[in-house]
């Protein structure tokens, strides 16, 4: 299965790009990126150089992801996400004289996104965190931290509502912050099970 690249895409030398993929109009990937197999990258999004990105990953339109983020296979990533990597940005040294370079430094951080999770459209994602296998991060979503496997997060910053199945359906609701104690929890659409315990979700039924 070949590579399809839309003529108006710029792919930068010493980026790999695996058999079955689509990048669609005005997408800038740079230099020494690495997609996995069956992705989809939607028109005018930017990846930086050296991102590390799975197999079967779904990219929408207009998202950025900058230097230092891993994107796992299986995730999708809606439609205007910004991924951040500096946790002290200047565009100038200290006299205001010079532009400070972009390679990274010191202050680069890594962002991980595990694989199986979503991102909603509009969501800002900061760095030096994971998000978990199977979360989902809600629309418009402000991401300060990590957040575990299985877990439904939003808001401004995000923060924990509830619990999602493999299959992206909500299994359980929070009742404000509360993770305590043990529970079991049945997806109502496909019926996968899991166990969780003070907010750590394991699979009691995983998918053949």
């Amino acid at each position: 299965m070949s590579v399809q690249v839309h003529p108006t895409a710029i792919i930068e030398d010493g980026v790999e790009i695996g058999a079955g993929t689509s990048i669609w109009d005005n997408v800038h990937v740079r230099h020494s990126t690495r997609i996995g197999e069956d992705c989809i990258v939607g028109e005018k999004t930017y990846i930086a150089y050296d991102v590390r990105i799975g197999s079967r990953v779904k990219i929408n339109a207009f998202v950025y992801i900058c230097t230092g983020v891993t994107i796992e296979n299986g995730v999708m990533i809606s439609a205007a996400t910004v991924f951040t990597n500096d946790r002290f940005p200047r565009a100038t040294t200290v006299d205001l004289a010079q532009l400070r370079s972009s390679e990274p430094d010191e202050t680069t951080r890594p962002t991980l996104v595990r694989e199986g999770a979503t991102i909603g459209a509009g969501c800002v994602i900061g760095n030096d965190l994971v998000i978990g296998r199977f979360a989902m991060v809600g629309m418009g979503a402000l991401v300060t931290k990590s957040i575990p496997d299985f877990h439904l997060v939003i808001g401004h910053p995000a923060v924990t509502v509830g619990y999602v199945c493999r299959c992206g359906h909500p299994m359980l609701r929070l009742r404000g912050d509360r993770h305590e104690g043990y529970q079991e929890a049945t997806c109502p659409e496909c019926a996968l099970k899991y166990g969780i315990e003070n907010g750590v979700v394991t699979e009691l039924s995983p998918p053949v």
